[in-house]
């Protein structure tokens, strides 16, 4: 499979490692070498691409990557990173760390490193890994030809884990590649809280490109927070395939306030009287380009999806957002909302932002909208008048438009870390 394409280093880089790491996993050479066979004959998408036309990806595909930095860390190192009354799994540069590590698995709810959990319960894990990512895709492609770990969550019939599971991501070391990857399946009537977490140690140039699987059984309940607080020079490339069972509940929260080219798919398939909820907030300065493409697939009829994202931009920052809402023939009585909203602090930031709806059925409620402009006069007045700096006051109203997407955290932890790097992004940190 040795295949040298020119101008393009990464994909370069990451033919030449899926192929010395391909035996490495024996139960998962079928699924990677079919992913590695469409990835070598797929291209990166360009911005002639119409759902990339906002996010340029041409220096990142042509830098040259490392896909096998070794790397080491203290605890010390991750203190700040870790969410407090949850477990964790924690992975350096790829690599699961047992000793950083501090987590429970029961029989009910089976919580392991991929690689664990593939020699332990192989016909489980291969019978989802691979079956709800996109591997046509080029990034889902080569995350899926370079399995070799990640994180594997099963919650059996009614299972209840009380405690969320943190899966912290470490990245060391400059130019260096790493591809988390998390396969979550509840059965029917489970409840699972999972939160994703990166540390990028260093401020060094990385690429992250994450894929999530998730199966959500009838009434099933699972909650998934994604905190992006990356360093400047990180490049995040995620996708979320969801996949929803009669009854069933996903709510995605994903928090982006760093990095330099960060680019989130999240895509959700509803059954009927499922729940659909995603919420997003990007706070953003510099040079930072963040976009969000979400898609919500209405299938059947019953359902109600809900999804606020909210951004708030200074300096020379970017965000993109396209949303799409689908509603298929059979999907009547569906019940779904779209909403973008975003205030810019400067008049060099920009945001490019389209809310779509494509309705097959004719007995539906349905709205989206997005609205970009400037803080409103009125209340920076009202609250100059009383006293208060320009600065603070900016930093109020600007909180208080963050606060209906951080109320919406349940888990009182990452609600307490969002508030207060919303804080310190607003330049008055929470004391």
């Amino acid at each position: 499979m040795s295949i040298v394409i020119e101008n393009a280093a990464l994909k370069n880089n990451a033919l030449a490692y899926i192929e010395d790491t391909i035996e490495a996993v024996p139960a998962l050479v079928e699924l990677r070498t079919a992913a590695a066979e469409k990835f070598a004959s797929t291209d990166f998408p360009s911005i002639n691409h119409e759902e990339w036309k906002y996010t340029n990806l041409k220096k990142l595909v042509s830098s040259t990557f490392n896909f096998n930095a070794s790397a080491s860390v203290t605890a010390e190192d991750l203190e700040k990173y870790l969410i407090d009354g949850t477990d964790v799994l924690v992975f350096v540069n790829g690599i699961f760390n047992n000793n950083l590590s501090k987590y429970t698995s029961t029989d009910k709810v089976i919580v392991a490193p991929l690689a664990k959990a593939i020699n332990e319960h192989t016909d489980l894990v291969t019978a989802h890994l691979g079956k709800y990512a996109d591997s046509d895709l080029p990034f889902v492609g080569v995350n899926t030809a370079a399995i070799t770990d990640g994180v594997f969550v099963y919650a059996k019939r009614n299972a209840l884990s009380e405690t969320p599971v943190t899966i912290l991501n470490v990245i060391i070391g400059e130019n260096t590649v790493v591809q988390p990857r998390l396969l979550a399946v509840l059965e029917e009537g489970a409840q699972v809280s999972i939160i994703e977490r990166n540390a990028v140690i260093g401020n060094q140039n990385v690429l992250i490109n994450s894929v999530s699987e998730i199966n959500v059984a009838e009434r099933a309940i699972l909650n998934h927070v994604k905190l992006q607080d990356e360093e400047d020079n990180t490049n995040l490339v995620t996708l979320t395939e969801a996949k929803q069972a009669d009854n069933s509940v996903y709510h995605n929260i994903t928090i982006t306030t760093g990095g330099q080219l960060v680019r989130n798919n999240l895509n959700i398939a509803l059954g009927e009287h499922c729940e659909g909820l995603m919420t997003g907030l990007y706070l953003l300065k510099g040079k930072t380009l963040v976009d969000n493409h979400t898609v919500v697939d209405h299938r059947m009829p019953n359902s109600y999806s809900n999804e606020l994202y909210k951004g708030i931009l200074s300096e020379k920052s970017k965000a993109v957002f396209n949303g799409k809402i689908f509603v298929r023939e059979d999907a009547q009585k569906t019940n779904a909302f779209q909403s973008n909203k975003n205030i810019l602090l400067s008049p060099d930031a920009v945001v490019n932002t389209k809310p779509q709806l494509e309705i097959w059925a004719d007995d539906v409620s349905c709205s989206h909208g997005c609205t970009v402009g400037a803080l409103d006069e009125e209340p920076m007045f009202y609250l100059r008048a009383r006293g208060i700096s320009e600065d603070k006051a900016r930093a109020l109203l600007t909180y208080a438009f963050a606060g209906d997407v951080i109320e919406k955290i349940s888990n009182e932890s990452v609600r307490s870390i969002v508030e207060r790097i919303v804080a310190n992004e607003m330049g008055y940190p929470l004391d």
